[in-house]
């Protein structure tokens, strides 16, 4: 049988702060890992053909955290930006989803200037899911509908998601042990098969991705219906 690889795959990235805690170092080390496993696992996804590669990166609740670890989140744009010739020469399209107005302002700047600098690249899109929430996307697409006097209706109600322009999700992977979706791609993930492990993020490896798209490829994709 042919092996079928996700159009679009998405990732939670739990597990930083854990990892770091269970080597007797501080959360925002985690977090410095998990970050830099970031470029290798997207450069290999693209060489497989996913199309789109959407990343947890930081919630809609997670300014909730402390201080010291969100300033440190809110600085990992700033260190991608300072990679993104390793971006544009590998031809990968960065796209930013999630709300900007809480973000600090070199923050912004930084996404701006990154998703600018790749969007004449022709490869694989990789979604930064940042400042994230589903329901926050939804109850926004709500709003803009009504202000355009849009008929609501499922159509519409993706057509308005930050997301519209993907592929809905084929595969979404969580490491970290947990097994719940955390308010991600709630709608674009309704029909998408669900992959947990145990491993944490920083420990995620090429293996691993290849592991969960073979997974991937012996469920049987029946989309509510009968299919032998």
């Amino acid at each position: 049988m042919e092996r079928r690889v996700p159009a679009h795959i998405a990732i939670i990235l739990d597990g930083n702060g854990r990892w770091a805690k269970a080597r007797g170092k501080i959360r925002i080390e985690g977090h410095t890992v998990g970050y830099k496993k970031i470029e290798p696992i997207s450069l290999y996804a693209q060489s497989l053909g996913v199309k789109v590669l959407s990343l947890y990166c930081f919630s809609t609740e997670n300014w909730n955290r402390p201080n010291l670890e969100v300033k440190f989140l809110m600085n990992i744009p700033i260190e991608m930006e300072k990679n993104i010739q390793r971006y544009i020469k590998n031809n990968i399209v960065v796209k930013v989803s999630g709300r900007k107005e809480k973000m600090p302002k070199a923050t912004l700047q930084s996404f701006e200037h990154i998703v600018d600098a790749t969007k004449n690249n022709t490869g694989m899109v990789l979604n930064i899911c940042f400042d994230y929430g589903s329901l926050y996307d939804i109850s926004e697409a709500i709003k803009k509908i009504k202000e355009d006097d849009a008929v609501i209706d499922e159509n519409t109600i993706y057509k308005y998601l930050s997301t519209s322009e993907f592929p809905k999700v084929d595969l979404l992977i969580r490491p970290g042990g947990e097994k719940r979706l955390s308010n991600y791609l709630l709608l674009e993930s309704a029909y998408a098969e669900l992959y947990f492990l145990d491993k944490y993020w920083p420990d995620f490896s090429e293996d691993d991705l290849d592991k969960a798209i073979d997974e991937y490829n012996h469920r049987n994709r029946r989309y509510g219906g009968i299919k032998e």
